[in-house]
Protein backbone atom coordinates (compact mmCIF):
# COMPACT_ATOMS: atom_id res chain seq x y z
CA UNK A 1 0.00 0.00 0.00
CA UNK A 2 1.19 3.53 -0.85
CA UNK A 3 2.24 5.07 2.47
CA UNK A 4 0.52 8.35 1.63
CA UNK A 5 -2.82 6.55 1.23
CA UNK A 6 -2.84 5.71 4.94
CA UNK A 7 -4.75 7.86 7.38
CA UNK A 8 -2.76 9.12 10.38
CA UNK A 9 -4.12 6.41 12.70
CA UNK A 10 -3.54 3.70 10.05
CA UNK A 11 0.04 4.87 9.51
CA UNK A 12 0.84 4.78 13.22
CA UNK A 13 -0.59 1.24 13.46
CA UNK A 14 1.51 0.15 10.46
CA UNK A 15 4.66 1.60 12.08
CA UNK A 16 3.97 -0.20 15.36
CA UNK A 17 3.36 -3.45 13.45
CA UNK A 18 6.74 -3.10 11.72
CA UNK A 19 5.27 -2.70 8.22
CA UNK A 20 7.02 0.66 7.81
CA UNK A 21 8.94 3.17 9.93
CA UNK A 22 8.51 6.78 11.01
CA UNK A 23 11.57 7.67 8.91
CA UNK A 24 10.08 6.05 5.77
CA UNK A 25 6.82 7.93 6.37
CA UNK A 26 8.70 11.23 6.67
CA UNK A 27 10.71 10.49 3.54
CA UNK A 28 7.48 9.77 1.63
CA UNK A 29 5.99 13.09 2.77
CA UNK A 30 9.15 15.03 1.85
CA UNK A 31 9.16 13.38 -1.59
CA UNK A 32 5.51 14.43 -2.10
CA UNK A 33 6.42 17.98 -1.01
CA UNK A 34 9.24 18.02 -3.60
CA UNK A 35 6.74 16.92 -6.24
CA UNK A 36 3.80 19.20 -5.39
CA UNK A 37 4.98 22.17 -3.36
CA UNK A 38 6.11 24.40 -6.23
CA UNK A 39 2.52 24.47 -7.50
CA UNK A 40 0.63 24.54 -4.19
CA UNK A 41 2.88 26.52 -1.78
CA UNK A 42 1.34 25.06 1.39
CA UNK A 43 4.46 25.62 3.53
CA UNK A 44 6.39 28.66 4.71
CA UNK A 45 9.16 26.72 6.51
CA UNK A 46 10.37 23.10 6.19
CA UNK A 47 13.30 21.75 8.22
CA UNK A 48 14.13 18.47 6.47
CA UNK A 49 17.15 17.57 8.56
CA UNK A 50 15.36 18.14 11.87
CA UNK A 51 12.25 16.29 10.62
CA UNK A 52 14.22 13.18 9.67
CA UNK A 53 16.23 13.28 12.93
CA UNK A 54 12.99 13.59 14.95
CA UNK A 55 11.46 10.70 12.99
CA UNK A 56 14.50 8.52 13.80
CA UNK A 57 14.25 9.38 17.52
CA UNK A 58 10.53 8.63 17.59
CA UNK A 59 11.08 5.33 15.76
CA UNK A 60 13.49 4.20 18.51
CA UNK A 61 10.92 5.10 21.19
CA UNK A 62 8.20 3.16 19.34
CA UNK A 63 10.47 0.12 19.09
CA UNK A 64 11.27 0.43 22.82
CA UNK A 65 7.56 0.50 23.64
CA UNK A 66 7.71 4.06 25.02
CA UNK A 67 5.30 5.49 22.45
CA UNK A 68 2.10 3.49 21.96
CA UNK A 69 -0.53 6.12 21.05
CA UNK A 70 -2.46 6.40 17.77
CA UNK A 71 -0.30 9.27 16.40
CA UNK A 72 3.17 7.90 17.18
CA UNK A 73 5.51 8.33 14.21
CA UNK A 74 3.05 10.37 12.12
CA UNK A 75 4.35 13.46 10.22
CA UNK A 76 2.39 16.63 11.08
CA UNK A 77 2.31 20.21 9.74
CA UNK A 78 1.67 23.20 12.03
CA UNK A 79 0.04 26.50 11.05
CA UNK A 80 2.61 29.27 11.17
CA UNK A 81 0.92 31.19 14.00
CA UNK A 82 1.84 28.56 16.62
CA UNK A 83 5.22 28.96 18.28
CA UNK A 84 7.74 26.18 17.64
CA UNK A 85 10.98 26.25 19.60
CA UNK A 86 13.95 26.90 17.33
CA UNK A 87 11.85 27.08 14.15
CA UNK A 88 10.86 30.26 12.31
CA UNK A 89 7.31 31.37 13.23
CA UNK A 90 6.16 34.25 11.01
CA UNK A 91 2.34 34.40 11.04
CA UNK A 92 2.99 34.78 7.27
CA UNK A 93 3.90 38.42 7.95
CA UNK A 94 6.97 40.48 7.09
CA UNK A 95 6.89 41.92 10.62
CA UNK A 96 7.74 38.47 12.10
CA UNK A 97 9.96 37.40 9.22
CA UNK A 98 12.95 36.76 11.54
CA UNK A 99 11.15 35.53 14.69
CA UNK A 100 12.41 32.22 16.11
CA UNK A 101 10.59 31.37 19.38
CA UNK A 102 12.38 30.00 22.44
CA UNK A 103 9.38 27.83 23.37
CA UNK A 104 6.65 25.76 21.70
CA UNK A 105 2.87 26.17 21.88
CA UNK A 106 1.17 23.78 24.32
CA UNK A 107 -0.76 22.08 21.50
CA UNK A 108 2.52 21.42 19.65
CA UNK A 109 4.11 20.00 22.84
CA UNK A 110 1.09 17.72 23.31
CA UNK A 111 1.53 16.36 19.77
CA UNK A 112 5.23 15.79 20.38
CA UNK A 113 4.36 13.88 23.59
CA UNK A 114 2.02 11.75 21.49
CA UNK A 115 4.92 10.95 19.13
CA UNK A 116 3.88 13.03 16.13
CA UNK A 117 6.81 14.35 14.07
CA UNK A 118 6.91 17.99 12.92
CA UNK A 119 7.56 18.60 9.20
CA UNK A 120 7.34 22.39 9.16
CA UNK A 121 5.06 25.43 9.25
CA UNK A 122 2.18 26.04 6.87
CA UNK A 123 1.25 29.19 4.98
CA UNK A 124 -1.73 31.26 6.16
CA UNK A 125 -3.45 34.60 5.74
CA UNK A 126 -1.27 37.19 7.50
CA UNK A 127 -1.99 37.04 11.26
CA UNK A 128 -4.95 34.76 10.36
CA UNK A 129 -6.80 37.73 8.83
CA UNK A 130 -8.44 36.49 5.66
CA UNK A 131 -10.49 33.68 4.16
CA UNK A 132 -8.38 32.70 1.15
CA UNK A 133 -4.67 32.42 2.17
CA UNK A 134 -3.92 35.18 -0.33
CA UNK A 135 -2.92 37.85 2.24
CA UNK A 136 0.29 36.01 3.21
CA UNK A 137 3.49 38.04 2.86
CA UNK A 138 5.08 34.91 1.35
CA UNK A 139 2.69 34.38 -1.54
CA UNK A 140 -0.66 32.66 -1.99
CA UNK A 141 -1.44 28.99 -1.41
CA UNK A 142 -3.41 27.19 -4.14
CA UNK A 143 -6.14 24.59 -3.85
CA UNK A 144 -4.77 21.09 -4.64
CA UNK A 145 -8.08 20.15 -6.34
CA UNK A 146 -7.69 23.02 -8.83
CA UNK A 147 -4.67 25.32 -8.79
CA UNK A 148 -6.71 28.24 -10.17
CA UNK A 149 -8.77 28.34 -6.95
CA UNK A 150 -8.06 29.36 -3.35
CA UNK A 151 -7.74 26.75 -0.56
CA UNK A 152 -9.76 28.91 1.86
CA UNK A 153 -8.33 30.53 4.92
CA UNK A 154 -6.83 31.48 7.14
CA UNK A 155 -5.59 27.88 7.70
CA UNK A 156 -5.37 27.32 3.93
CA UNK A 157 -1.80 26.02 4.02
CA UNK A 158 -2.68 23.35 6.58
CA UNK A 159 -5.80 22.23 4.66
CA UNK A 160 -3.95 22.20 1.32
CA UNK A 161 -1.05 20.21 2.80
CA UNK A 162 -3.44 17.50 4.08
CA UNK A 163 -5.38 17.42 0.79
CA UNK A 164 -2.20 17.19 -1.29
CA UNK A 165 -0.61 14.42 0.78
CA UNK A 166 2.14 16.78 1.98
CA UNK A 167 1.41 15.73 5.59
CA UNK A 168 -0.82 13.15 7.29
CA UNK A 169 -2.61 15.75 9.41
CA UNK A 170 -2.17 19.37 10.41
CA UNK A 171 -3.08 21.89 13.08
CA UNK A 172 -4.95 25.08 12.23
CA UNK A 173 -6.56 27.87 14.23
CA UNK A 174 -10.17 29.02 13.94
CA UNK A 175 -11.24 32.58 14.83
CA UNK A 176 -14.29 32.82 12.57
CA UNK A 177 -14.20 29.63 10.50
CA UNK A 178 -10.50 29.42 9.64
CA UNK A 179 -10.33 25.63 10.13
CA UNK A 180 -13.78 24.66 8.85
CA UNK A 181 -13.89 26.78 5.69
CA UNK A 182 -10.51 25.65 4.24
CA UNK A 183 -11.44 22.07 5.23
CA UNK A 184 -14.61 22.50 3.16
CA UNK A 185 -12.76 24.01 0.18
CA UNK A 186 -10.01 21.33 0.22
CA UNK A 187 -12.18 18.24 0.86
CA UNK A 188 -10.74 17.34 4.27
CA UNK A 189 -12.14 17.15 7.82
CA UNK A 190 -11.69 20.17 10.10
CA UNK A 191 -12.86 20.61 13.68
CA UNK A 192 -13.06 23.76 15.80
CA UNK A 193 -13.32 22.63 19.46
CA UNK A 194 -15.28 24.32 22.25
CA UNK A 195 -13.47 27.50 23.35
CA UNK A 196 -10.99 26.61 26.09
CA UNK A 197 -10.62 22.92 25.20
CA UNK A 198 -7.21 23.35 23.55
CA UNK A 199 -4.66 25.67 25.18
CA UNK A 200 -3.98 28.92 23.34
CA UNK A 201 -0.56 29.24 25.01
CA UNK A 202 1.93 29.81 22.19
CA UNK A 203 -0.76 30.69 19.64
CA UNK A 204 0.01 34.21 18.38
CA UNK A 205 -3.26 35.97 19.13
CA UNK A 206 -5.65 37.52 16.62
CA UNK A 207 -8.96 37.68 18.54
CA UNK A 208 -8.32 36.26 22.00
CA UNK A 209 -11.98 35.61 22.88
CA UNK A 210 -12.54 33.78 19.57
CA UNK A 211 -9.29 31.93 18.65
CA UNK A 212 -9.15 28.16 19.07
CA UNK A 213 -6.67 25.55 17.79
CA UNK A 214 -8.01 22.42 16.10
CA UNK A 215 -7.17 19.55 13.72
CA UNK A 216 -7.33 19.23 9.91
CA UNK A 217 -7.32 15.56 8.92
CA UNK A 218 -8.13 13.04 6.21
CA UNK A 219 -11.09 11.56 8.07
CA UNK A 220 -13.18 11.79 11.24
CA UNK A 221 -11.26 8.99 13.04
CA UNK A 222 -8.01 10.94 12.67
CA UNK A 223 -9.80 14.10 13.80
CA UNK A 224 -10.95 12.45 17.04
CA UNK A 225 -7.47 11.04 17.73
CA UNK A 226 -5.74 14.40 17.17
CA UNK A 227 -8.26 16.30 19.29
CA UNK A 228 -7.77 13.76 22.08
CA UNK A 229 -4.01 14.37 21.92
CA UNK A 230 -4.09 18.20 21.94
CA UNK A 231 -6.96 18.80 24.41
CA UNK A 232 -5.61 19.55 27.87
CA UNK A 233 -5.99 21.93 30.76
CA UNK A 234 -3.13 24.42 30.83
CA UNK A 235 -2.45 26.75 33.77
CA UNK A 236 -0.50 29.02 31.40
CA UNK A 237 -3.75 29.85 29.55
CA UNK A 238 -6.33 31.61 31.75
CA UNK A 239 -9.14 30.60 29.36
CA UNK A 240 -8.22 26.89 29.40
CA UNK A 241 -10.97 24.59 30.70
CA UNK A 242 -10.41 21.45 32.78
CA UNK A 243 -12.36 18.57 31.21
CA UNK A 244 -12.65 14.90 32.09
CA UNK A 245 -14.42 13.85 28.87
CA UNK A 246 -11.63 14.15 26.31
CA UNK A 247 -11.70 10.49 25.22
CA UNK A 248 -13.03 11.64 21.86
CA UNK A 249 -12.19 8.42 20.00
CA UNK A 250 -14.85 6.66 22.10
CA UNK A 251 -17.46 8.59 20.07
CA UNK A 252 -16.50 6.89 16.78
CA UNK A 253 -19.78 5.03 16.48
CA UNK A 254 -21.88 4.91 13.29
CA UNK A 255 -25.18 5.35 15.12
CA UNK A 256 -27.41 8.43 15.11
CA UNK A 257 -30.65 6.67 16.03
CA UNK A 258 -32.85 9.18 17.82
CA UNK A 259 -30.35 12.04 17.46
CA UNK A 260 -32.23 15.31 16.94
CA UNK A 261 -30.73 17.44 14.17
CA UNK A 262 -31.94 20.97 13.46
CA UNK A 263 -31.56 22.66 10.07
CA UNK A 264 -31.71 26.50 10.29
CA UNK A 265 -33.94 27.91 7.54
CA UNK A 266 -31.86 31.09 7.76
CA UNK A 267 -28.83 29.17 6.39
CA UNK A 268 -30.57 28.13 3.16
CA UNK A 269 -31.79 31.46 1.81
CA UNK A 270 -30.42 33.97 -0.67
CA UNK A 271 -26.72 33.76 -1.52
CA UNK A 272 -26.31 30.00 -1.07
CA UNK A 273 -25.06 28.19 -4.18
CA UNK A 274 -27.67 25.71 -5.47
CA UNK A 275 -25.19 22.81 -5.69
CA UNK A 276 -23.97 23.43 -2.12
CA UNK A 277 -27.57 23.48 -0.86
CA UNK A 278 -28.37 20.25 -2.70
CA UNK A 279 -25.30 18.41 -1.33
CA UNK A 280 -25.87 19.55 2.28
CA UNK A 281 -29.57 18.63 2.25
CA UNK A 282 -28.70 15.24 0.71
CA UNK A 283 -26.35 14.64 3.67
CA UNK A 284 -29.18 15.56 6.08
CA UNK A 285 -31.44 13.08 4.27
CA UNK A 286 -28.82 10.33 4.62
CA UNK A 287 -28.61 10.91 8.39
CA UNK A 288 -32.40 10.92 8.63
CA UNK A 289 -32.59 7.56 6.85
CA UNK A 290 -30.03 6.23 9.35
CA UNK A 291 -32.36 7.08 12.24
CA UNK A 292 -31.78 10.74 13.09
CA UNK A 293 -34.74 13.06 13.63
CA UNK A 294 -34.23 15.98 11.23
CA UNK A 295 -36.35 19.14 11.20
CA UNK A 296 -36.12 22.76 10.12
CA UNK A 297 -36.22 25.66 12.57
CA UNK A 298 -35.54 29.40 12.70
CA UNK A 299 -32.17 30.43 14.13
CA UNK A 300 -32.48 34.18 14.63
CA UNK A 301 -29.82 36.89 14.39
CA UNK A 302 -27.87 35.28 11.52
CA UNK A 303 -27.61 38.59 9.61
CA UNK A 304 -26.11 40.31 12.67
CA UNK A 305 -23.30 37.79 13.14
CA UNK A 306 -20.93 39.28 10.55
CA UNK A 307 -20.99 42.91 11.79
CA UNK A 308 -20.75 41.75 15.43
CA UNK A 309 -17.85 39.39 14.64
CA UNK A 310 -15.79 41.85 12.61
CA UNK A 311 -16.29 44.58 15.22
CA UNK A 312 -15.13 42.34 18.10
CA UNK A 313 -12.35 40.57 16.18
CA UNK A 314 -10.92 43.82 14.81
CA UNK A 315 -11.03 45.44 18.27
CA UNK A 316 -9.13 42.53 19.81
CA UNK A 317 -6.69 42.46 16.89
CA UNK A 318 -5.86 46.16 17.25
CA UNK A 319 -4.98 45.49 20.90
CA UNK A 320 -3.12 42.20 20.32
CA UNK A 321 -1.01 43.57 17.47
CA UNK A 322 0.20 46.61 19.43
CA UNK A 323 3.19 44.55 20.60
CA UNK A 324 4.68 44.41 17.09
CA UNK A 325 6.50 47.72 17.15
CA UNK A 326 10.09 46.95 16.13
CA UNK A 327 11.46 47.25 19.67
CA UNK A 328 11.57 43.77 21.19
CA UNK A 329 11.55 41.34 18.24
CA UNK A 330 10.60 41.02 14.60
CA UNK A 331 11.14 43.47 11.76
CA UNK A 332 12.42 47.01 12.35
CA UNK A 333 12.57 49.63 9.62
CA UNK A 334 16.22 50.31 8.69
CA UNK A 335 15.86 54.10 8.49
CA UNK A 336 13.98 56.25 10.99
CA UNK A 337 14.17 59.48 12.98
CA UNK A 338 13.20 59.06 16.61
CA UNK A 339 11.08 56.49 18.42
CA UNK A 340 7.64 57.54 17.15
CA UNK A 341 8.82 57.57 13.54
CA UNK A 342 10.38 54.11 14.06
CA UNK A 343 7.05 52.73 15.34
CA UNK A 344 5.14 54.23 12.44
CA UNK A 345 7.50 53.16 9.67
CA UNK A 346 8.04 49.66 11.11
CA UNK A 347 4.31 48.97 11.30
CA UNK A 348 3.59 50.60 7.93
CA UNK A 349 6.25 48.49 6.20
CA UNK A 350 5.75 45.31 8.25
CA UNK A 351 1.98 44.80 8.07
CA UNK A 352 0.00 43.98 4.92
CA UNK A 353 -3.12 45.79 3.68
CA UNK A 354 -5.72 43.49 5.28
CA UNK A 355 -4.02 43.57 8.69
CA UNK A 356 -3.81 47.39 8.55
CA UNK A 357 -7.49 47.55 7.59
CA UNK A 358 -8.52 45.52 10.63
CA UNK A 359 -6.20 47.36 13.03
CA UNK A 360 -7.70 50.67 11.90
CA UNK A 361 -11.26 49.34 12.19
CA UNK A 362 -10.51 47.96 15.66
CA UNK A 363 -8.89 51.19 16.84
CA UNK A 364 -11.92 53.13 15.55
CA UNK A 365 -14.57 51.01 17.32
CA UNK A 366 -12.60 51.20 20.58
CA UNK A 367 -12.05 54.96 20.39
CA UNK A 368 -13.73 57.50 22.64
CA UNK A 369 -17.22 58.31 21.38
CA UNK A 370 -17.57 55.13 19.34
CA UNK A 371 -16.96 52.44 21.98
CA UNK A 372 -20.61 52.36 23.12
CA UNK A 373 -22.02 52.74 19.62
CA UNK A 374 -20.06 49.86 18.09
CA UNK A 375 -17.98 47.66 20.37
CA UNK A 376 -20.37 47.50 23.31
CA UNK A 377 -23.31 46.91 20.98
CA UNK A 378 -21.40 44.08 19.26
CA UNK A 379 -20.80 42.43 22.64
CA UNK A 380 -24.54 42.59 23.34
CA UNK A 381 -25.29 40.99 19.97
CA UNK A 382 -22.71 38.28 20.75
CA UNK A 383 -24.62 37.47 23.97
CA UNK A 384 -27.90 37.35 22.02
CA UNK A 385 -26.40 34.96 19.46
CA UNK A 386 -25.21 32.67 22.29
CA UNK A 387 -28.75 32.76 23.74
CA UNK A 388 -30.24 31.84 20.34
CA UNK A 389 -27.97 28.78 20.18
CA UNK A 390 -28.75 27.87 23.80
CA UNK A 391 -32.46 27.89 22.93
CA UNK A 392 -31.83 25.74 19.85
CA UNK A 393 -29.82 23.16 21.82
CA UNK A 394 -32.71 22.69 24.23
CA UNK A 395 -34.47 20.99 21.27
CA UNK A 396 -31.61 19.66 19.14
CA UNK A 397 -28.46 17.59 19.69
CA UNK A 398 -26.73 19.28 16.78
CA UNK A 399 -27.33 21.79 14.01
CA UNK A 400 -26.62 20.97 10.35
CA UNK A 401 -25.86 23.41 7.55
CA UNK A 402 -23.33 24.50 4.93
CA UNK A 403 -19.82 25.66 5.80
CA UNK A 404 -19.66 28.37 3.13
CA UNK A 405 -22.11 29.84 0.60
CA UNK A 406 -20.00 28.62 -2.34
CA UNK A 407 -17.17 26.27 -3.17
CA UNK A 408 -13.60 27.60 -3.46
CA UNK A 409 -13.40 30.96 -5.23
CA UNK A 410 -10.96 31.65 -8.03
CA UNK A 411 -7.65 33.23 -7.00
CA UNK A 412 -7.95 37.01 -6.79
CA UNK A 413 -11.75 37.00 -6.84
CA UNK A 414 -12.36 38.34 -3.34
CA UNK A 415 -9.15 40.26 -2.64
CA UNK A 416 -10.45 43.25 -4.58
CA UNK A 417 -13.69 43.20 -2.56
CA UNK A 418 -13.03 42.63 1.19
CA UNK A 419 -16.76 42.77 1.99
CA UNK A 420 -17.35 39.79 -0.30
CA UNK A 421 -14.64 37.89 1.59
CA UNK A 422 -16.22 38.81 4.95
CA UNK A 423 -19.68 37.67 3.80
CA UNK A 424 -18.22 34.26 2.97
CA UNK A 425 -17.93 33.63 6.74
CA UNK A 426 -21.67 33.94 7.39
CA UNK A 427 -22.22 30.29 8.41
CA UNK A 428 -19.08 29.86 10.52
CA UNK A 429 -18.55 32.96 12.66
CA UNK A 430 -21.55 32.47 14.98
CA UNK A 431 -19.88 29.29 16.26
CA UNK A 432 -16.87 31.33 17.46
CA UNK A 433 -19.00 34.12 18.91
CA UNK A 434 -20.85 31.52 20.99
CA UNK A 435 -17.71 29.46 21.84
CA UNK A 436 -19.25 26.29 20.35
CA UNK A 437 -17.65 23.27 18.64
CA UNK A 438 -18.14 22.80 14.89
CA UNK A 439 -16.91 20.31 12.30
CA UNK A 440 -16.66 20.33 8.51
CA UNK A 441 -16.94 17.03 6.61
CA UNK A 442 -16.79 16.64 2.79
CA UNK A 443 -20.27 15.93 1.38
CA UNK A 444 -20.04 16.39 -2.38
CA UNK A 445 -18.50 18.26 -5.30
CA UNK A 446 -19.67 21.05 -7.57
CA UNK A 447 -19.74 21.00 -11.39
CA UNK A 448 -15.98 21.80 -11.48
CA UNK A 449 -15.19 18.93 -9.11
CA UNK A 450 -14.41 21.26 -6.19
CA UNK A 451 -15.30 19.89 -2.74
CA UNK A 452 -18.38 20.93 -0.73
CA UNK A 453 -18.36 20.82 3.08
CA UNK A 454 -21.13 19.87 5.51
CA UNK A 455 -21.04 21.75 8.84
CA UNK A 456 -22.28 20.22 12.09
CA UNK A 457 -22.51 22.38 15.24
CA UNK A 458 -23.12 21.14 18.80
CA UNK A 459 -23.54 22.70 22.22
CA UNK A 460 -20.47 23.56 24.30
CA UNK A 461 -18.40 20.51 25.33
CA UNK A 462 -20.45 18.21 23.06
CA UNK A 463 -17.66 17.33 20.61
CA UNK A 464 -18.54 13.65 21.02
CA UNK A 465 -22.00 14.30 19.57
CA UNK A 466 -20.37 16.05 16.59
CA UNK A 467 -17.85 13.26 16.08
CA UNK A 468 -20.57 10.58 16.22
CA UNK A 469 -22.79 12.40 13.70
CA UNK A 470 -19.83 13.21 11.40
CA UNK A 471 -18.45 9.66 11.60
CA UNK A 472 -21.89 8.19 10.84
CA UNK A 473 -22.27 10.42 7.79
CA UNK A 474 -18.73 9.60 6.63
CA UNK A 475 -19.51 5.86 6.81
CA UNK A 476 -22.73 6.40 4.82
CA UNK A 477 -20.92 8.55 2.23
CA UNK A 478 -18.03 6.16 1.68
CA UNK A 479 -14.66 7.18 0.25
CA UNK A 480 -14.58 10.82 -0.84
CA UNK A 481 -11.43 10.63 -2.91
CA UNK A 482 -8.33 12.82 -2.72
CA UNK A 483 -6.66 15.65 -4.57
CA UNK A 484 -3.38 13.70 -4.79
Amino acid sequence: MDLLAYSAVELSAAIKEGKTTAVEAMEAVLAKIDEKESGIHAYVTIDREAALESAARVQKKIEAGELTGPLAGVPVAIKDNMCTEGMLTTCSSKILGNFIPTFSAEAVLNLEKAGAVLIGKTNMDEFAMGSTTETSAYGETKNPWNLEHVPGGSSGGSAAAVAAGECFFALGSDTGGSIRQPASFCGVVGLKPTYGTVSRYGLIAYGSSLDQIGPLTKNVSDCAAVLEAIASHDSKDSTSVERDDTDFTSALSADVTGMKIGIPRDYFGEGLDARVKEAVLAAAKALEEKGAVVEEFDLSLVEYAIPAYYTIAAAEASSNLERFDGVKYGYRTPEYEGLHNMYKKTRSEGFGAEVKRRIMLGSFVLSSGYYDAYYLKALKVKAMIKKAFDDAFVKYDCILGPVAPTTALRLGESLSDPLKMYLGDIYTISVNLAGLPGISVPCGRDAKGLPIGLQLIADSFREKTLIRAAYTYEQLRGEFGTAI
